[in-house]
């Protein structure tokens, strides 16, 4: 006995240029059929809340998948799977396909080389498919837009829950942000860990998606630019906030990186702020808000 609730899509080829499309979405449970072995030609997200089964991948072994899990299909791999008849599942996939699914790809929110993922929990990620759920309703015009956006989405909140990963990815990312703005080389950072470069690189890549040095440069421009919209210090000593004593050399960086000169980034963005830029993040229940003032002409009610 089995519940089966899904809806599929049709994207225009203006919808295909958003980068990312939603092409379905199912929700199921209980003693689902077999499926497969089949081969697809997009990728699809299998999200697992309960229950329990087994996959077979494109090596042939047979995998037990225990709840929070996710499956990965992807396009042009054969797959097979199935719940345990005894026990059956609860599951949510989403149909998806798109350019952008290379980029997610090689950031490591999808990974093709292990398409059995046990997540800590499913409910972020049951929130953005419930997102496209609520879109799918019929005569809605933003249908395409609004379940691509919710596709997005999904690909971070199921990064998130990894359970080999854990919420802010692996442990060693948090340390080289506190460190990142000090001159250190990859290799000095590696020993602060008790790491070799390599092995450095590795946890870099498979939390977020790029090298050592890559994440480090992102974290040290994202402040630069902060520090040259928000302050009037000298290019020479924003460099050294960020960890460069070579201010020549942090140009050529920030030119390369960011398409435009330091100097010409700031009188591009023209903004003052007084005080500078705060690191505080708000609460999200209070946002900072701009209080209303009255305009300086405005008549004061009872005045004559």
């Amino acid at each position: 006995m089995y519940h089966t609730w899904m809806r599929y899509f049709t994207p225009s080829p203006a919808h295909h240029r958003l980068g990312l499309v939603c092409l379905g979405v199912g929700l199921q449970h209980g003693t689902l059929p077999v499926v497969g072995p089949r081969v697809l030609d997009h990728h699809v997200a299998v999200v697992i809340s309960a229950g329990r089964g087994w996959f077979r991948g494109a090596d042939g072994r047979r995998r037990t998948v225990t709840a929070p899990a996710l499956l990965w299909l992807i396009p042009g791999v054969i797959h097979h799977y199935a719940p345990d008849p005894d026990t059956g599942w609860d599951e949510a996939f989403v149909d998806f396909t798109g350019p952008a699914t290379a980029a997610y790809t090689e950031l490591g929110f999808v990974d093709p080389d292990d398409p059995v993922i046990a997540l800590t929990d499913t409910a972020t990620a049951r929130t953005a498919i419930g997102r496209i759920v609520r879109a799918a309703r019929h005569g809605n015009p933003f249908l395409e837009v609004e379940s691509a956006a919710a596709v997005h989405e999904l690909l971070v909140a199921l990064r998130r829950v990894r359970a080999d990963t854990g919420a802010d990815g692996h442990p060693v990312l948090q340390a080289l942000a506190r460190d990142a703005f000090r001159p250190l080389s990859v290799a000095e950072h590696a020993a602060r860990h008790g790491m070799t470069p390599a092995e450095l690189r590795t946890a870099v890549r498979r939390s977020a998606g790029c090298s050592p040095k890559d994440y480090l440069l992102g974290i040290r421009l994202g402040r630069a630019k902060e520090l040259l919209v928000g302050t009037d210090l000298p290019v020479a000593a924003v460099a050294r906030r960020v960890g460069y004593d070579d201010p020549a050399y942090f140009s050529r960086l920030f030119a390369r990186r960011v398409g435009t000169a330091p100097v010409r980034f700031r009188e591009r963005q023209g903004r003052s702020v007084p005080g500078g830029f705060t690191d505080r993040v708000p609460d999200p229940s209070r946002p900072p808000t701009i209080p209303p003032s009255a305009p300086a002409n405005e008549e004061r009610h009872g005045d004559i």
